[in-house]
This record gives structure tokens, C-alpha cells and sequence, in this order.
């Protein structure tokens, strides 16, 4: 949100000079809150650790302690706990009935004022009704969102026109190198089933 607000103030043509006073927010030493340590969510962690990040974690199932060590986080049977101490929560969640709308104006209202909410999930998880209604009214500091519901929002939506937010277009896994072994992956799945093989990605194993 900082990074994109700054390049917009640097490429204006009515930008005369750079306010000394305009501040973003730290991220090191900062409390990141994990919803959903899954491997995806794990790999936030590990990363987050390079920024000497306090990590808490809220998940169906509990990490190995090894594991939890290995990163330095922190688990919370109770997602509410993670929400009212995080500087910045990301929602790192499958969609499913469990978790559709999980972030509501309930949730929201828990998080600190100055708390960042970060979507690479799915749109779906978040009541964006909810989520309008927090950034507007400043219930939250900011919201970061690589998932919408749909996608992409009518052009109209509120959430397009708020300065609080910044909204990508479902680009997580847009590299070169990630379509590469996404489509690679696939291809040994589809190899798999038709030499009647184990299916090295099973979503639903037997």
C-alpha cells in the first residue's frame, strides 16, 4: 500500500517535491498473524522470520513444536487471540463452507486500528460488504487483497475506490517459473492415472 501510494506520488506530474513527514509502517519486529498454516502458509513464515517478525498461527491442526521452533511461530487455538494482537493478519485459507465469509465485521472489529488484512487466498473468505464498511471507517488500517470476489470486481465496487486498499490481480502465482512446474505437476498427475500409478498431487486421498 505504502510502495504503491509512494510510485503514484513519484510519477505525478503535480508532485513538486517529496513530503519529509509521509511514513509507512515497519514490518520487522511486527506481529504477523497467520490464518492457515498449511505448506503455503508455512512458507509465509519462513520468510517472515528473515524479517525478524513476531508469528502467530491459527489452524485446524497444530504444527509439529520442531516445526513451530523452525520459524519462530506461535499457535492460537483461538483465531480471535491472533486477531487482537496482530499488526498484520493474512488469510493463507482454503475456500470452504467452514471458511466462506470468515472474516466478517465481528473479526474486523477485533483487529488493532493500525492492523493490516492480507487476502492470497480466495476472495470469498472475506465478507467484503464487511471489509467496505472497516476501511471506510477506519475499523482497520489497510487491507492488501490478491483475491476478490469475483474476479475482478464490477467496476463500480466500493472497494475500487478507496485509499486505504490495494487490490492485484489474483498474480500470486504469476511467474514464468511458477505456470512452468504448475503445468509440470499437472502433466506427472495426468502421466500417473493413465499408467495406473499413485497420483503423486491427490486432492482427496483414498
Amino acid at each position: 500500500l505504502y510502495f504503491h501510494a509512494g510510485c503514484h506520488i513519484a510519477l505525478s506530474p503535480d508532485t513538486k517535491y517529496f513530503a519529509v513527514d509521509w511514513l509507512g509502517v515497519e514490518v520487522t519486529r511486527a506481529t504477523l498473524g497467520i490464518i492457515g498454516m498449511g505448506s503455503i502458509g508455512y512458507k509465509v513464515a519462513q520468510r517472515a522470520r528473515a524479517f525478524n517478525m513476531r508469528i502467530l498461527y491459527h489452524n485446524r491442526n497444530r504444527r509439529r513444536k520442531e516445526e513451530e521452533e523452525a520459524v519462530g511461530a506461535h499457535y492460537c487455538a483461538k483465531m480471535e487471540d491472533l486477531l487482537q494482537q496482530s499488526d498484520f493478519v493474512m488469510l493463507v485459507v482454503n475456500l470452504t463452507p467452514e471458511t466462506h465469509k470468515l472474516i466478517g465485521k465481528k473479526e474486523l472489529g477485533l483487529m488493532k486500528p493500525t492492523a493490516t488484512l492480507i487476502n492470497i487466498s480466495r476472495g470469498a473468505v472475506i465478507d467484503q460488504d464487511a471489509l467496505v464498511e472497516a476501511l471506510q471507517n477506519k475499523v482497520i488500517r489497510a487491507a492488501a487483497l490478491d483475491v476478490t470476489y469475483p474476479e475482478p470486481l464490477p467496476r463500480d465496487h466500493p472497494l475500487l475506490n478507496l485509499n486505504n486498499i490495494i487490490i492485484t490481480p489474483h498474480i500470486g502465482t504469476a511467474t514464468v517459473q511458477a505456470i512452468r512446474m504448475m503445468a509440470e505437476e499437472a502433466i506427472a498427475n495426468m502421466l500417473a492415472v493413465l499408467n495406473d500409478q499413485p497420483i503423486p498431487s491427490e486432492v482427496f486421498p483414498k
